[in-house]
């Protein structure tokens, strides 16, 4: 189609690969909406879970630490499993980003903005 055009050709071929990328990055972020990842602390009493975008879903408290006088040492535990489901939700989009920028050919080492 572009036969005999030289460089037409070749710019016609780069805003074909950006539009790609454009459309699999968007695909990408969609699907970081449906990864679900499971922060927790306190050994598991208590669970947060997220999205891979870093969107809270849910939280889970073990009913054996609701003591009126532990209050403080629950919101801690609530605090680190937050941050916990947060940087796994990091890690888990980095994750699939890396493979996605694999499947295009291009380096995975690319240090693109957050999705």
């Amino acid at each position: 189609m572009f036969k005999g055009l030289g460089q037409l050709g070749d710019m016609a071929k780069m805003m074909k690969a950006a539009k790609d990328m454009q459309e699999r990055m968007a695909a990408l972020q969609d699907g970081l909406g449906r990864i679900t990842v499971t922060g927790e602390s306190g050994a598991g009493l208590v669970q947060v879970r997220a999205t891979a975008k870093g969107e809270l879903t849910g939280l889970s408290i073990d009913p054996s630490i609701l003591v009126a006088s532990e209050k403080e040492i629950v919101e801690d535990l609530i605090l680190a499993a937050i941050r916990d489901a947060q940087a796994r939700a990091t890690v888990k989009a980095q994750e699939e980003q890396r493979k996605l920028l694999e499947e295009l050919g291009l380096p995975t080492d690319v240090n693109l903005p957050p999705l």
